[in-house]
C-alpha cells in the first residue's frame, strides 16, 4: 500500500479537470512522472497579445509543441489560460521557464534551439565537466526604436465657438463703401488702378 498515491489522484484529477486525455493523465501514477500546470493567464495585460504569444507557444500545426514535448520529455497541453505538463522534474522544470518566457515576449524557439544543442553536448564526454555557455545562444532584448505618434499639442477647451469671418458686405459697411453710388464706386476703382 502507496500513501503516496493520495497525491498522485489529486494531480490525476486536476488533469482530468484540465481535459486531458485519460490514458495521458493515468501516467501521473507512476513514480517518475509529475505534473505541473502553468497559469499564463496573468502573464500579459493585452488579450489580443496574450492569444498571438499563446499561438506561438504551439507552432503552426502544433510543430513548436511537439517539439518542445519531444526534447523535454514532456507532454504539454496548452488549454485556455493553463498550460498543463506531464513528465519528469528536470523536463517539467524547462517547460515551465520556456512558457513563462514565451509570454514574456521571447520566442520558444530560442529555447528549443539551446534545448537542442544542450543534448548534443550532453553526448559528449569531454565537455562534460565544462561550462557550456559559450555553446549556448544569448537572446537578449533588443530595444527597438518605435516610431513615435506626433501628438498635437492639446488645445484649451473652450465653450463658445470660434468667432465668424465678416463677410464682403459687412467689410463694405465697415468701410462705407456700401452706402456708395455706383458712379462713385467705379470713380474709386479707376482711383485704385
Amino acid at each position: 500500500w502507496d500513501p503516496f498515491v493520495i497525491l498522485k489522484a489529486r494531480d490525476l484529477i486536476k488533469l482530468l479537470a484540465r481535459s486531458v486525455h485519460l490514458q495521458q493523465a493515468l501516467k501521473i501514477l507512476n513514480d517518475d512522472v509529475a505534473c505541473d500546470i502553468i497559469k499564463c493567464g496573468g502573464l500579459c495585460s493585452n488579450k489580443e497579445r496574450f492569444i498571438k504569444r499563446r499561438d506561438r507557444l504551439l507552432g503552426p500545426n502544433g510543430s513548436t509543441l511537439k517539439a518542445i514535448e519531444l526534447l523535454t520529455g514532456c507532454y504539454v497541453m496548452v488549454q485556455g489560460n493553463t498550460v498543463s505538463v506531464m513528465g519528469p522534474h528536470k523536463g517539467l522544470k524547462q517547460v515551465r521557464k520556456l512558457v513563462e518566457d514565451c509570454f514574456r515576449n521571447y520566442h520558444p524557439v530560442y529555447h528549443i534551439k539551446a534545448l537542442m544543442i544542450k543534448r548534443e553536448l550532453e553526448k559528449d564526454e569531454t565537455l562534460k565537466n565544462e561550462s557550456w555557455e559559450r555553446f549556448l545562444p544569448k537572446f537578449k532584448k533588443k530595444n527597438v526604436q518605435r516610431q513615435k505618434r506626433n501628438k498635437k499639442a492639446a488645445k484649451e477647451y473652450t465653450p463658445f465657438p470660434p468667432a465668424q469671418t465678416p463677410r464682403k458686405i459687412d467689410e463694405q459697411l465697415e468701410s462705407g463703401e456700401y452706402f456708395l453710388s455706383q458712379e462713385e464706386k467705379q470713380a474709386k476703382k479707376l482711383q485704385l488702378r
